[in-house]
């Protein structure tokens, strides 16, 4: 079992920076691809970006490239989401979910466990 617990979000104007962590539990946590995902109020829940197990890889959805960066560290067993020039349209709860299989994409049924979320507010 693997919890995961997402931290960071909070209100910031339009154009500012969030950097969101997601913490896991578990010695298996290098093994795990992992991917944020997020969703606003009224909309499904979409994928965000995700890195493979070393992170030698990442994957963003294209509204996202070029002012989210995703990184991990196995060492202490997280996840993060850097997330600049943020908009309006980014506030959503934000979710990071862990993938036991090696997968790192948008199929959100290919990742087995996920956090509670962590809301971010984007003022205009």
């Amino acid at each position: 079992q693997v919890q995961l617990v997402e931290s960071g979000g909070g209100l910031v104007q339009a154009g500012g920076s969030l950097r969101l962590s997601c913490a896991a539990s578990g010695r298996t946590f290098s093994t795990y691809a992992m991917g944020w995902f997020r969703q606003a109020p009224g909309k499904e829940r979409e994928f965000v970006a995700a890195i493979s197990w070393s992170g030698d890889s990442t994957v963003y959805a294209d509204s996202m490239k070029g002012r989210f960066t995703i990184s991990r560290d196995n060492a202490k067993n997280t996840v993060d989401l850097q997330m600049n020039s943020l908009k309006p349209e980014d506030t959503a709860v934000y979710y990071c979910a862990a993938s036991t299989d090696g997968y790192y994409g948008v199929g959100q049924s290919k990742y087995r466990y996920w956090g509670q979320g962590t809301q971010v507010t984007v003022s205009s």
